[in-house]
């Protein structure tokens, strides 16, 4: 009787993902904080809520806005519509930092899991880019409500698809 060979391994060809979370992604252009810092400009959303830019790197960006009476629900702490708010524009303007020069983005998406009530000084919205494509990306958003000192607490999780597009003409 003749031992049989054992067949050789197939390669594992490595699958197709994006690097981990967490991880910088290389942005297409070198003023990518400039063309960031200027679409959250221009959005009087995140102005009329008082929020603002506290980290934009390649992938990563971080909007953080007050307490105020103005953005409550009827228990006293933040409205959810202010944490999908606020996440909503980080993960965009995460996805636009990995964008070429000149692009605009669009939220097709998104996700909210809200875990508990958010109260505090300030609502934190740390947005990082999962997956980024020609024309998709995806983000993970992390928001927490600041505490008077400064500590952090979970209040919900998302997750966001954002479109490239061309400038609109105007």
């Amino acid at each position: 009787m003749t031992a049989e060979r054992p067949a050789k391994p197939k390669k594992a060809k490595p699958p197709k993902t994006s690097k981990p979370p967490g991880a910088t992604a290389a942005p297409e252009h070198a003023a990518f904080e400039q063309a960031v810092r200027e679409c959250f400009a221009r959005q009087g959303l995140m102005r009329q809520f008082g929020a603002w830019l506290d980290t934009v790197e390649a992938g990563c960006v971080v909007i953080e806005v007050p307490y105020s009476e103005r953005l409550s629900n009827q228990h006293g702490g933040f409205h959810g519509g202010v944490a999908g708010a606020i996440g909503d524009a980080a993960g965009g303007c995460a996805a636009l930092s990995l964008m070429p020069t000149g692009s605009e983005v669009a939220t097709v998406e998104y996700k909210i899991n809200v875990m508990r009530q958010a109260t505090g000084r300030s609502l934190r919205a740390e947005a990082r880019i999962l997956r980024h494509g020609r024309s998709l990306s995806v983000a993970q958003i992390d928001i927490a409500a600041i505490g008077a000192d400064g500590t952090r607490e979970a209040v919900a999780l998302m997750q966001a698809t954002y479109m490239r597009m061309a400038p609109a003409d105007g």
